[in-house]
């Protein structure tokens, strides 16, 4: 007979992947933020340019901050289950 699956560990595992696509989608944004930088340099500052790499900067910092703590929330909470041995 299988044994039914554990409700909280995969409620652990879709907040693990929404963690793992925040991080993905954050350092995206941190990314675009230093290309945009880099082109704005290369070329001609603009305001609209300032405003751009703010906007990038802003946006993946509010998601990654959350993100990267959820992450390693669910590594320690799977690591204190592997040692409870759960």
């Amino acid at each position: 007979m299988a044994a039914a699956p554990d409700p909280v560990r995969q409620r652990r595992a879709l907040v693990a992947r929404w963690a793992a696509a925040g991080k993905r989608l954050g350092y995206a944004l941190m990314l675009l933020a230093m290309v945009i930088f880099v082109a704005g340099l290369l070329t001609t500052f603009s305001e609209a340019v300032a405003a751009a790499v703010i906007t990038c900067l802003i946006a993946g910092s509010l998601i990654l901050a959350p993100a990267i703590i959820l992450a390693y929330a669910t590594k320690a909470a799977e690591r204190a289950d592997r040692e409870r041995g759960l």
